[in-house]
């Protein structure tokens, strides 16, 4: 039973935080247009930003998680990304045009208010699929199917998060307002794994 109750939060949160990664990612065209363009630069440098944002989280997520098999570990890292993403709409106006003033509208520009925006946050949520995919092995006979499943609701999250906040989220509410909501949905993913089930 708590077996089945963890594998649901784990399940549940992979495709709520990957909702929010990628609805994020979305979001932060919508913060780089006014100083960068919406071009394929801008999103070649979003893309990649996320990308290497993602790489660092599955890199650093697989390494702490191996020393520190807790849902607490997890926990904190959903939240100090809620907390980056809280700080945001208030500070990206005067960080973008900084940098736009002093690195230029170029590739480098891009690349760095690309990084300011997500490689933080994002890297933050990167750590969570294999975190997740190590707190629910009971075996290494069940590697392939936990990870798949993990991995497999996460990107269904990130399909779901990429057309729900392009489609709805940003013409009813705005860049701004959305990202507190992600924030917000995070800070709770972030108390679910509060109370935790143990394995067993």
């Amino acid at each position: 039973m708590k077996r089945r109750s963890l594998a649901l939060l784990v399940y549940g949160n992979a495709f709520i935080i990957g909702m929010a990664l990628m609805g994020f990612e979305m979001l932060g065209s919508r913060y780089l247009v006014p100083y960068f363009g919406s071009g394929i630069n801008a999103w070649a440098g979003l893309i990649s930003t996320v990308l290497c944002a993602l790489a660092f989280g599955y890199f650093a997520g697989g390494t702490i998680v191996d020393k520190f098999p807790s849902p607490m570990i997890m926990a904190g890292a959903i939240f100090w990304a809620a907390g980056y993403l809280m700080l945001i709409p208030a500070s990206a106006d005067s960080v973008m045009q900084w940098i736009l003033d002093r690195v230029g509208e170029g590739p480098m520009g891009i690349l760095l208010a690309s990084s300011v925006l997500l490689l933080v946050p994002l890297s933050l949520l990167g750590t969570f699929s294999p975190m997740a995919v190590r707190l629910l092995l009971q075996s290494t006979k069940e590697t392939g199917r936990t990870s798949g499943l993990v991995y497999g609701i996460s990107t269904m999250g990130n399909v779901f998060g990429t057309l729900f906040t392009t489609f709805v989220l940003i013409p009813e509410l705005g860049s701004r307002a959305i990202t507190y909501v992600y924030a917000g949905i995070l800070a709770l993913c972030a108390m679910s794994f509060l109370f935790a089930p143990k394995k067993g």
